[in-house]
């Protein structure tokens, strides 16, 4: 799929964690956890968001960053391609880049 976010919108594939294992062996599923944030790679953005004088704010992130964002609770922004969890969300939907 080819889709090319407007505004300040950013496509995130999100990165898969391992499962997790206990000490003793016990692996929890990923639905053990109920978590608040993700980690994913930008697949593409949007040009920017416009300000109030007309004028384009530029993104903060770039194509093949890797994030840490909040998912989206609304299921309209989730989307599979390819067998890839892909996340619509906005900038600001964005916690911080990993490094």
């Amino acid at each position: 799929m080819k889709l090319q976010p407007l505004s300040n919108h950013v496509l995130l594939e999100l990165i898969e964690e391992d499962t997790k294992t206990t000490k003793s062996g016990i692996v929890l599923p990923d639905t053990a956890e109920k978590k608040k944030q993700s980690k994913g790679t930008v697949i593409a953005i949007g040009p920017g968001k416009m300000s109030e004088k007309g004028d384009r704010i530029p993104m903060s992130l770039k194509v093949g960053d890797k994030v840490l964002f909040k998912e989206p609770w609304s299921e309209d922004n989730k989307m599979e391609s390819d067998g890839k969890k892909l996340f619509l969300v906005e900038e600001d939907d964005v916690l911080g880049i990993i490094e």
